[in-house]
């Protein structure tokens, strides 16, 4: 980035036994294949921070090819015809669970950027200002750096609300069709692309330019839900032997798969590539989270906290996956800084101790995207991972009302 999951119904979820195959689902019932999913995205995003490639397959799939859109995907599956009923509602819960905690948190981190510039020396972080707290959100999310990832939420926001619009004039023209849908926002998706290929997405453009970008992303989550789902009945062989198979080719065909969709820039391989590689991440990750999904046995609901606490009890894997599935968006919203406190305390170690003697101050001091490794080995990012995920997982579970700072992104 980074992001941010929208990974459980809207409705207050029971627990049950997950489901053998896709399809309809009760709507009281939580989807645990996308509960899983969304655990699955929201690690993949803070590995891909610390450019450790724990989940990419050997370098198959990776981060940066899809994560980011595999959020879009599974809020758009989430997304419900019955909110236009009642859009101003509808509009009125997304700014409470998106943009008010974001806003809350980034005063907070705001704060935290002047401390550290002002008493500790460091470099990084924008001055506070009206700008830097509600417009620079907007325009591009790195304001105050140590909140930096969470620059998805208002774009989520943004996607969401244009989504309700445009199937409220569809509706009103009868032209409900997902084909036109999907086909639509995809060829505004790849349009902008060949912008960003051109050059012609910089500065402010960059803003709607990733909006376009990620929109069609949204729309394949609504278009699964409705056209695909129920017809994803392939067997595990087969399915994986297909997506693997063109992931292969893809690899071996393009000249590098990722691609930044923060800044709408790295497309090596044309307008059309980027929105394959989202659909072959997409589809061999929501297969690995229904293959886990029996595995995980229940979900909870979010006020039966005794029973959340017995099913984890019994399955402290899978308790440990929906958890962290239905809290992505303290994890969004705060690795960053989980991964500075790690550095801090290396810091304090290199300079009160005779050890870590190859500590760079420097960069620790102005680089957010310092990373040191303690002799040097690749597997000390298990370390900055491990506290990216569960420092956040550990913020006090009484959340306030008006904020719920750690809920899914995107109910």
């Amino acid at each position: 980035m980074t992001s941010v999951s929208r990974f459980e119904a809207d409705s207050a979820p029971k627990l049950q036994k997950v489901p053998g195959v896709s399809g309809e689902r009760n709507k009281d019932s939580y989807n645990v294949t996308f509960g899983i999913l969304s655990a699955l995205a929201i690690v993949m995003i803070v590995a891909g921070h610390l450019g450790y490639d724990i989940m990419t397959v050997g370098g198959l799939f990776p981060y940066y090819s899809f994560h980011v859109p595999l959020f879009l995907f599974i809020s758009g599956y989430f997304y419900r015809e019955e909110e236009e009923e009642h859009p101003f509602h509808y509009i009125k819960k997304k700014a409470e669970r998106l943009l008010l905690p974001y806003f809350i948190w980034n005063l907070f981190y705001g704060l935290i950027a002047w401390g550290l510039r002002a008493f500790g020396g460091f470099a990084m972080g924008e001055a506070l200002s009206l700008k830097s707290l509600f417009l620079d959100p907007f325009l591009h999310g790195y304001q105050f750096i140590y909140n930096y990832a969470a620059w998805f939420v208002p774009v989520l926001f943004l996607i969401e609300m244009m989504n309700l619009c445009m199937r409220l004039i569809l509706r009103r023209l009868h032209l409900q069709y997902e084909w036109l849908i999907l086909a639509g926002t995809l060829a505004v998706g790849m349009a902008v692309v060949q912008l960003a290929i051109g050059h012609h997405v910089w500065g402010l453009y960059k803003m709607p330019g990733r909006i376009l970008f990620l929109y069609p992303c949204f729309q394949m989550g609504q278009f699964y839900k409705k056209k695909l789902e129920d017809r994803d009945t392939l067997g595990n062989l087969p399915y994986f032997a297909v997506v693997i198979g063109a992931q292969i080719i893809l690899s071996l065909s393009c000249n590098g798969l990722a691609y930044s969709s923060v800044w709408c820039t790295g497309f090596a391989n044309g307008p059309v590539i980027p929105y394959v590689t989202v659909v072959s991440g997409t589809a061999f990750w929501l297969r690995v989270a229904r293959i886990l999904s029996p595995l995980c046995g229940m979900a909870a609901q979010p006020d039966e906290q005794s029973r959340s606490d017995m099913a984890a009890e019994r399955h402290p894997a899978g308790g440990l996956l929906l958890y962290l599935g239905r809290n992505t968006y303290a994890v969004m919203m705060h690795h960053v800084m989980a991964f500075m406190l790690v550095k801090m305390v290396l810091a304090g170690i290199a300079a009160h101790t005779g050890y870590l003697a190859d500590f760079d101050f420097a960069r620790f001091y102005t680089d957010i995207d310092y990373y040191y490794l303690v002799k040097g080995s690749e597997a000390f990012r298990m370390v900055y991972l491990a506290a990216g995920v569960l420092l956040p997982l550990s913020l006090p579970r009484v959340r306030v009302s008006i904020c719920n700072p750690g809920r899914s992104m995107v109910r």
